[in-house]
């Protein structure tokens, strides 16, 4: 796809690049582009954050008054594509580019006042509660209960898959109300200091060998009913409208063209029975079948892009993305598994990414590759599986 920008644009992807030329540090790309799960180290993002903050960069969607920039489409575009292109440590989404629309939407005078410059600035750290053992793809099916008493809830239940959860300090989560009608009627979203007494979280080692997640138990947890979000029992209404931004609020394909270069790079170099795997007609047939998928969802994003722009929600079009970008990534992922060969070693981040000072035997390119590859697997289900995203599509977008 070839995307027309014109003069102040190009002046504007100069300014861009003269800021991450200055900002990020060495060091700051090195441990970026060996992050190999969905979310950047915590004091990584943090540093990167705090530096976007100072120039008034970090939340280009959040509306002007509370710190946001009124870009055009293209240059919201332009900047993920410069920050892609130079290995920029990717934003924690949770408060930043989910909680904060919600609470645009539906929280109180107070809650944004409170909330907002907290997350900005980073001084909240916040995780996601949706999921339970047994209610993930079925999330109106949740039982973590929340009980009246006097101006508090009683919370009893637990979260699972919590990203996170081991660093955060704040958690948004739904919890039941009210069992007596249909499951989604009875849910309701309450903001959850992580340090209030009950809450323990317990850490889920995934099979990359990664603490990404875990799973956090609520024992007679007391929450306020100020820190309620939204109606009480209409939390699902109010989840709804925080995952489109989770699928679909941000912009994928800045990335995944810089993978398809880092894929391009990988068939150049490695062999398949003495010659170049790059020269093997069907490996670049697929190569460039991710090519025009790539640019097909471009066109997507940038629409996207454009209705967050003019202070909307992405809609349905976020599960088309989503389905989208993942199915992209996902292939893309075990392309690179495939073209590396014998490097593709199952625990190759113990031996370089985790802290144990060995040496990575082999191509540096090589070096991330299988736990990016096997952390990839959970894409099509986090943030609403595959088979959900294809309901919504057919209900919102086909009328079925």
């Amino acid at each position: 796809m070839d995307i027309r920008f014109d003069p102040q644009d190009e002046a504007f992807r100069a300014e861009v690049k003269a800021f991450l030329d200055e900002k990020l540090t060495p060091d700051m790309r090195e441990a970026s582009k060996k992050t190999t799960t969905v979310f950047a180290d915590k004091e990584l993002a943090m540093r990167w954050q705090a530096i976007l903050v100072e120039k008034g960069w970090a939340v280009p969607a959040w509306p002007v008054e509370h710190g946001g920039i009124q870009w055009t489409p293209n240059q919201k575009y332009i900047f993920g594509e410069e920050l892609a292109k130079a290995r920029a440590p990717g934003l924690i989404p949770l408060g930043l580019r989910m909680l904060a629309p919600v609470l645009f939407k539906y929280g109180t005078p107070e809650q944004k006042e409170n909330y907002l410059p907290k997350i900005l600035s980073g001084e909240h750290y916040w995780c996601q509660g949706y999921s339970e053992p047994g209610s993930g793809s079925d999330l109106s099916s949740l039982k973590t209960a929340a009980v009246k008493d006097g101006d508090d809830y009683i919370v009893n239940g637990t979260k699972i898959w919590t990203t996170h959860a081991q660093f955060a300090d704040h958690i948004f989560c739904l919890v039941r109300t009210d069992g007596s009608g249909k499951p989604q009627a009875g849910i309701t979203f309450l903001l959850i200091p992580m340090d209030t007494k009950g809450i323990t979280v317990e850490p889920i080692i995934t099979i990359a060998g990664d603490h990404e997640v875990n799973q956090v138990f609520f024992d007679d947890v007391r929450v306020s009913q100020e820190n309620r979000v939204g109606p009480e029992h209409e939390g699902w209404t109010v989840a709804k409208y925080l995952l489109e931004f989770e699928r679909g609020g941000g912009g994928s394909t800045p990335g995944l063209k810089v993978g398809l270069d880092e894929l391009k790079t990988i068939a150049q170099r490695e062999l398949d029975n003495g010659t170049k795997l790059w020269d093997d007609e069907n490996f670049r047939n697929q190569v460039s079948e991710l090519e025009i998928l790539t640019s097909a969802l471009e066109f997507s994003e940038l629409v996207n892009l454009d209705k967050l722009s003019r202070g909307k929600s992405p809609g349905p079009s976020s599960s088309l993305s989503k389905n989208s970008s993942v199915d992209l990534q996902q292939r893309m992922a075990t392309l690179k598994l495939e073209a590396i060969q014998h490097y593709a070693l199952p625990h190759a981040n113990f031996i370089s990414l985790n802290g144990h000072n060995e040496e990575w035997p082999g191509e540096e390119y090589a070096e991330t590759v299988t736990p990016r590859y096997i952390n990839s697997r959970a894409a099509s289900i986090f943030g609403g599986s595959a088979e959900v995203q294809k309901n919504i599509i057919a209900k919102a977008v086909l009328g079925l």
